[in-house]
């Protein structure tokens, strides 16, 4: 589910970890364009530390001069910030945003801009984008690491293309109907033998309850097999010397 059409540009990055860990949050999130615009310090040891595998990300990543460069192609260019108002630009929310950028990358190369970890992008570097883009975050404290600001907006637009956790096929099936019927059989047998009994006035409430919360346990035919075990332990404590098998 790679996206051809989506690059991550980052914009005077001073600390080289962070490349290496916006490296990674984009593998992650399966985009592989990166941009960098003058860093600071590329290539440097702590960024292939801290992209922990993503080291394609950082092989292939363009270092390029200007803003203007590293969107030069792009139809659609969204810059993120964190200031409050930006007069004469359209600021979308940033699920808003990756939204209109998955329609747009169906017609050309898309870029994501990020700006220097202390001042963000220059007034001239937003003029470049469509749209700005606001992260939501805690009012009083907004601040959010750069690496951390591109894995939020790289997951955002990982779910805008489809993207959906997928339960892997479990290893051992459920229990069929014979065996937990077994199971409550022989769990009746045993609430009966240490008295555990129903004390509702017709007698049958309690195991159509403990029957209702196990079928909702959704129980595989090992689990089915522990409670049956230790069913048997019980059976076995309680027997009196002397008394047949159960």
């Amino acid at each position: 589910m790679q996206a051809a059409n989506i690059r991550i540009v980052l914009v005077e990055t001073s600390h080289p970890g962070n490349i290496g860990a916006a490296a990674r949050a984009m593998k992650t999130m399966a985009i592989d364009q990166l941009v960098l615009v003058r860093p600071q310090l590329f290539p440097h040891a702590e960024a292939t530390a801290r992209a922990s595998g993503a080291n394609d990300v950082l092989l292939n990543a363009r270092v390029v001069g200007s803003v203007e460069e590293a969107v030069a192609d792009c139809g659609f260019v969204a810059a993120t910030t964190s200031r409050e108002r930006e007069h004469n630009f359209r600021v979308l929310d940033l699920r808003e945003a990756v939204a209109r950028a998955v329609t747009e990358m169906t017609r050309g190369p898309v870029a994501l801009l990020f700006g220097a970890e202390r001042t963000g992008l220059t007034n001239e570097e937003l003029a470049l984008a469509h749209v700005l883009v606001r992260i939501p975050a805690n009012p009083d404290y907004p601040s959010l690491n750069l690496a951390m600001a591109v894995q939020l907006a790289t997951y955002e637009l990982y779910r805008a293309r489809g993207a959906n956790y997928e339960q892997p096929p479990a290893a051992v099936p459920l229990a069929s109907g014979v065996e937990m019927e077994r199971m409550y059989a022989h769990l009746e047998a045993v609430l009966e033998l240490i008295e555990f009994r129903d004390r509702t006035q017709n007698g049958t409430i309690l195991m159509t309850r403990i029957r209702k919360f196990l079928q909702r346990a959704e129980l595989d035919a090992n689990e089915v097999n522990i409670l049956r075990g230790i069913l048997t332990a019980v059976e076995r404590r309680r027997r009196r010397a002397g008394d047949p098998p159960a």
